[in-house]
């Protein structure tokens, strides 16, 4: 599902299936959320081996808000046509690994100050413990920050962005996600900040679908979409929904010369970023190694609860035996 420019989801709905009653409704309450403190991050009961398929489950309201409060029976995973068994549920705020991929291309100068601002504003909001990465690409991409937790390094440096030349934004893409295999922590975000124009680089899209297909890394895509007409963005908005589909992400489209709201979505995408499920199974041992796997995430709510959406990835590679 694309979103559009999504309003601030400064509120979370709570699901208790257990305490439905059919004649009552659904018991769901809202709850604002507070502040995230700042406090050690706790470390996390989730067991890692290298067989352990992994999936990231984002659960959303129809008002795009995160759903809380589900449990591992809330949902079923299949691999091809057979289900299979849910080992590990995970849902605590832990920290996550965020590489942020900033378009610095010529297209990007009326945007540049309302997007400089607007990451501000997400790494301030961080959770403690998340580690972050900064890659800008214009003729080609450029690292400007490796991981650090220090986000005052990383604001510095966003600060410091001057918009010029062409757009290598596969490359880019490309890159980022390869720099995902240094992250300290299992949770993996790509975020792109781009119009979504691509006009000078190496890889083609196909190779790009491919290498995101392959990566255990969610790729959130916010499309800086000002002027319908301009050769950057004509293809931007399907380009860029494109690849965050193909991992699970999601697109939200900032479509506004003065680029407002794009706060808001940077917003919402910190709180969404720290309310997802993780989902982890081992494969079927007699399925084909190093070979692409369909699997499908369902779930599942008592008759009666209000309408939700799901967003999780939709295949992996397995490893060679």
């Amino acid at each position: 599902m694309v979103l559009g420019s999504a309003s601030l989801a400064v509120t979370t709905l709570v699901c208790n299936p257990g305490a439905y009653a059919a004649d009552d409704g659904p018991a769901v309450t809202i709850k604002t959320l507070p502040r995230r403190p700042l406090e050690k991050p706790k470390t996390t009961a989730l067991r890692l081996d290298v067989n352990l398929v992994l999936i990231p489950v984002l659960v959303t309201d129809l008002y795009d808000r995160p759903v809380r409060g589900l449990t591992k029976d809330s949902f079923r995973v299949f691999e091809g046509n057979a289900e299979q068994t849910v080992t590990q549920f995970f849902s605590q705020d832990s920290p996550i690994s965020i590489g942020l991929v900033f378009d610095a291309s010529n297209s990007m100068n009326p945007k540049i100050e309302e997007t400089r601002h607007a990451v501000t504003e997400f790494l301030r909001n961080s959770t403690p413990g998340d580690e972050f990465f900064l890659l800008k690409f214009s003729d080609r991409p450029e690292w400007v920050n490796g991981f650090t937790t220090d986000i005052a390094q990383i604001e510095e440096s966003v600060d410091g962005i001057r918009p010029a030349g062409w757009t290598a934004l596969f490359d880019a893409i490309y890159l980022g996600i390869h720099q995902m295999k240094h992250a300290a922590h299992t949770r993996k975000v790509l975020l792109i900040l781009s119009d979504g124009g691509d006009n000078n680089s190496r890889y083609t899209l196909s190779e790009l679908l491919s290498r995101a297909v392959e990566a255990d890394t969610l790729i959130y895509t916010i499309c800086l979409f000002q002027d319908p007409q301009s050769s950057e963005e004509v293809g931007g908005p399907d380009l860029l929904a494109n690849v965050a589909q193909k991992t699970g992400g999601i697109t939200f489209f900032v479509k506004d010369r003065e680029m407002n709201g794009l706060g808001e979505v940077m917003g919402t995408i910190g709180v969404t970023l720290h309310n997802q499920y993780v989902l982890g199974y081992y494969p079927p041992e007699n399925g084909p190694a190093g070979k692409y796997r369909k699997i499908k995430v369902q779930l599942l709510l008592p008759k009666g609860m209000p309408e939700m959406h799901i967003y999780a990835r939709t295949g992996y590679y397995a490893p060679e035996r």
